[in-house]
């Protein structure tokens, strides 16, 4: 444990209720004799949050001071859309379901620590995850002075055993469930739900049925398919099957169908930012069938230069919202371009839902670049002259003849 701790007045802790923030709370009060200031997020978790005010409270946190606020649409408009603007994946496969919420608590908790006079922010991510990375380079990026706490960086309680035993010294209620060993963490939000640890460390091992929460089987999802249309407007939905909705109220419609249709699993070993492989299991219902709606539409609207260096950058831009650069130069930067390019992504997708997959089989733009004429395989299209394709071959073949005549010289000499 360090010896030498800076003198703070007031923190700004991200306080979910449970178990190990209550703690963190206690502690920071006992540590550094500090006032302690709650802030515990709505991001669609579908959890009650109120228990977490009513728990605050009981544990000394004056009213003025426990922040519980409802973030959801503010979520999904201002991060969620923006990032499936870029059909972001990182390492090709996981939607960044966790990585995206973190700027954003990020940036309330530093709001609050301006309004109340905080002098530094908490946080209880531990000290092996992305998450620690993710919250403190938003918090420096939006406060460069601001002081964090990372208790898991600083204390010895190392192990639930002493966790539990602290909670118990110093009259932290403990729900039953909670006094051993969690069989796997959990973290979600409106866009997903995310599990690791315990039964899916070993990665040779099929995931346990009972760790999905967030969506059915593939193989109990109804027999016969679900078609749904979804419309866009400059590249974010707007609405399903021609009812407009608000972003939190679409994605959380979208989760309902991709939720019975057994949509959105992903078992995953991927590379942290601190350095380490690391196996989840991501569920992402909703944000699956966006990512392909999304797709949809930009087939139709995109030009090709555009649509392939949307792709060349992308893993960029994935990259940097999963190590935590959301609020940074570079990650704003992309965003103008990739915001430029959404201009025209304007229609709507007509998908398939079926037994644990979602298939564009329509789209439709007013914008669409999709000329019949020029495809059509039909006598009487004037649009395109089969002859022009020669000298487009020969050009482009120009280098190719080139290199192997120089082979075929070097070889026979």
């Amino acid at each position: 444990m360090s010896t030498s701790r800076p003198d703070i007045k007031r923190v700004v802790l991200a306080y979910s209720g449970g178990l190990d923030t209550s703690i963190i709370l206690k502690w920071l009060q006992t540590t550094y004799g500090c006032e302690v200031v709650t802030f515990t997020a709505d991001l669609g978790q579908g959890e009650e949050l109120e228990p977490a005010r009513k728990k605050a409270e009981l544990m000394g946190i004056k009213p003025e001071h426990i922040f519980v606020e409802d973030l959801r649409e503010e979520f999904v408009r201002d991060y969620v859309f923006p990032m499936f603007r870029a059909n972001a994946q990182y390492e090709g496969l996981y939607l960044l379901g966790t990585s995206i919420a973190r700027p954003l608590i990020a940036k309330r908790q530093i709001e609050i620590a301006r309004r109340v006079g905080a002098d530094a922010v908490s946080h209880g991510a531990t000290g092996k995850g992305n998450d620690q990375v993710r919250f403190e380079l938003s918090y420096y990026a939006l406060e460069p002075d601001i002081k964090v706490i990372a208790p898991w960086r600083e204390w010895d309680l190392t192990s639930r055993t002493s966790l539990i035993e602290f909670a118990e010294a110093n009259q932290i209620p403990i729900a039953k469930d909670k006094r051993g060993d969690a069989p796997f963490s959990v973290d979600a939000n409106l866009l997903h739900a995310s599990s690791e640890g315990k039964v899916l460390e070993d990665p040779a091992l099929e995931t346990p049925d009972y760790v999905y929460s967030r969506t059915i089987s593939p193989e109990d999802a109804p027999d016969t398919p679900t078609y749904i249309t979804v419309d866009f407007e400059r590249g974010d939905a707007v609405a399903i099957n021609g009812e407009k909705m608000s972003p939190a109220t679409l994605l959380t419609a979208l989760n309902k169908y991709g939720r019975d249709n057994g949509i959105g699993r992903l078992d995953l070993v991927e590379n942290r930012f601190v350095g380490m492989k690391s196996r989840g299991m991501y569920e992402t219902p909703g944000g699956t069938i966006l990512y392909f709606a999304h797709r949809g539409i930009e087939s139709i609207t995109l030009d090709r230069g555009a649509a392939h260096l949307k792709d060349e950058l992308m893993p960029k831009y994935a990259e940097l919202i999963y190590n935590g650069f959301w609020f940074s130069p570079e990650r704003e930067m992309l965003q103008v371009l990739i915001d430029k390019s959404q201009e025209f992504v304007t229609g709507q997708v007509r998908l398939k839902l079926f037994k644990g997959s979602a298939w564009v089989v329509g789209r439709e733009s007013p914008y669409s670049l999709y000329d019949q004429d020029l495809v059509t395989f039909e006598e009487g299209a004037v649009a395109y002259d089969h002859r022009d394709a020669a000298g487009f071959i020969k050009l482009n073949a120009l280098r190719l003849r080139t290199l192997a005549k120089r082979n075929r010289r070097a070889i026979g000499g």
